[in-house]
């Protein structure tokens, strides 16, 4: 159990409920029991945005840092206006894992990001995003695919991605091709020069993007925690990750 790495997630801001209870932090199950499922030990970080010696303290604690989905990327974080079709975001989470990516490439501390987590390290490192891929990417197919009310459950499997061949992503995978499921509305726009597109949807929207050193840094725009029990090239992202977390613990 010695050997099993310690794993960082920050956690998201859920709103008061006036009378009920006061604001939280969360985060979702499914994230948890699939990094443990690959063997690895979670630790869920407060969004302590105004406390950097106290996210240190956490941070140097960690083997490895997984990002998970949630709310829009707030436009400021990467200088931009904020459009009408921009949803809710959370600027305290936004400064926290932008600050916990940035250390952990600097350290070259093995990093995970899924769905805004790939958003986030892509903002991380210089990079834009759509804040809304229907109204501002000509050609988008739909991407955010999750209303029970249409049909959609959070692991429907709507569209395919291709593989750039010799990435991390082909080697994690074993396959240059696959089918994933979307529930997102936003998406990548523009890459940092220290980032590489390893992955695409039909429409050509980035779906992976890799860090260009060799230490494991991955984003991707699905959500692979929602596939892993049943598809195996998705419960291989969560064991190279762990995998990479734990060559870094010894």
């Amino acid at each position: 159990m010695s050997s099993a790495p310690l794993v960082g997630i920050p956690m998201q801001t859920m709103p008061a409920i006036p009378g009920a209870t006061p604001d939280c932090w969360v985060v979702g199950q499914r994230y948890v029991q699939a990094l443990v499922a690959a063997g690895g030990i979670p630790w869920t970080i407060p969004l302590l945005a105004e406390d950097e010696k106290a996210l240190r303290r956490i941070y140097a604690q960690l083997d490895g840092l997984m990002l998970t989905g949630g709310s829009d990327v707030d436009p400021t974080s990467y200088g931009e206006k904020r459009r009408p079709a921009c949803g809710r975001s959370d600027l305290p989470r936004d400064r926290v894992e932008i600050a916990l990516t940035r250390w952990a490439i600097a350290d070259r501390k093995p990093t995970f990001g899924i769905c805004r987590g790939a958003q986030v390290l892509v903002v991380a490192l210089g990079g834009t995003l759509y804040q809304d891929l229907a109204s501002e990417r000509q050609g988008a197919i739909r991407h955010d695919c999750h209303a029970p009310e249409e049909g959609f459950n959070r692991d429907s499997l709507v569209h395919e991605i291709l593989v750039e061949r010799g990435t991390q992503l082909t080697e994690i995978l074993a396959v240059d091709k696959v089918s994933v499921n979307s529930l997102h509305h936003q998406g990548i726009a523009t890459l940092a020069p220290t980032l590489r597109a390893t992955a695409f949807a039909p429409d050509g929207l980035i779906e992976c993007v890799e860090g260009t050193g060799s230490a494991f840094f991955v984003g991707v725009q699905w959500h692979p925690e929602e596939l892993a029990p049943t598809g195996a090239p998705h419960r291989r992202l969560f064991e190279a990750f762990v995998a990479a977390a734990r060559t870094r613990r010894a």
